[in-house]
């Protein structure tokens, strides 16, 4: 057997896996079938954001969001290339709030999302990342809201400075539903002011729409939001993850004057 033979014989098992893993596409007569999964590196990396579709819940419609994706351009039609416009309310799905989006002074200040601290937003147990400190996921008492009692039961230590709460909400799947459901989990007031004041937590994350319970929507949001200081993630997919430390980076869209935006989180073990 010639030695280029054998090369080609060695090379082409390399370039059949290879290309499995790239943006490439296959070769023709393949079958064209996206990936979509919430779990990499073999379970070491979590997506904990919801994904956006015309179903996904908004708050401002018993149906979704409908259609977001509005096609400008479109090849299908005759254009060389496809070109979309989106269309979304800012606090849908897996989003996060601004200082802005309950104190009307801070709107109109400019404490939108472009203001708000990624270094509060992204957290890892490296100590040599100036934002070190990981993110804790703590199950809440499934039958009742996050009160005082409920956050002081819940035994987090100091020096902890993100909590992503897992509640009921993720056990009934709220968020998969189109219609708002005013029964879902959430801070009370004095839940909210227990935090602030016995705790170091400046991002929590919750998994529902909101992180305030309804009875206590706005009372809780003015609690979280006053110093500007705590960051409001909501709308977090936290089903299959396991309680404990990640390391935790989420990124909104930086959307000047916007009081909300769309975020992408993603927890590492």
């Amino acid at each position: 057997m010639s030695p280029k033979l054998i090369l080609l014989m060695l090379l082409i098992p390399y370039v059949s896996s290879s290309s499995q893993d790239t943006a490439y596409p296959p070769p023709y007569g393949e079958e064209l079938i996206p990936l979509r999964r919430d779990v990499y590196s073999s379970g070491k990396i979590y997506d904990i954001t919801h994904s956006v579709s015309p179903g996904t819940l908004s708050g401002v419609s018993d149906v979704g969001i409908g259609e977001y994706l509005t096609p400008f351009r479109s090849m299908k039609n005759g254009s060389d290339y496809n070109f979309s416009i989106i269309k979304l309310p800012a606090h849908s799905g897996t989003h996060v709030d601004a200082p802005g989006h309950f104190y009307e002074n801070y709107f109109e200040a400019g404490f939108d999302v472009d203001s708000l601290d990624l270094q509060v937003l992204n957290g890892s147990r490296h100590r040599s990342y100036f934002f070190a400190s990981p993110a804790l996921l703590v199950d809440v008492p499934r039958d009742k809201n996050i009160t005082a009692e409920v956050m002081e039961s819940l035994n987090i230590p100091k020096g902890v400075r993100r909590v992503l709460f897992r509640t009921l909400n993720t056990d009934k799947q709220l968020m998969t539903q189109k219609r708002f459901d005013s029964s879902y989990v959430g801070f009370m007031k004095d839940g909210a002011q227990w935090l602030k004041d016995n705790t170091d937590i400046k991002l929590v994350g919750t998994d529902y729409l909101s992180v305030a319970a309804h009875d206590g929507l706005i009372p809780a949001h003015l609690v979280f939001l006053e110093s500007r200081e705590i960051i409001l993630v909501e709308g977090l997919k936290l089903e299959d993850v396991e309680a404990g430390l990640y390391n935790v980076h989420c990124l909104p869209l930086r959307l000047l004057g916007a009081e909300g935006s769309p975020i992408r989180c993603i927890l590492i073990k």
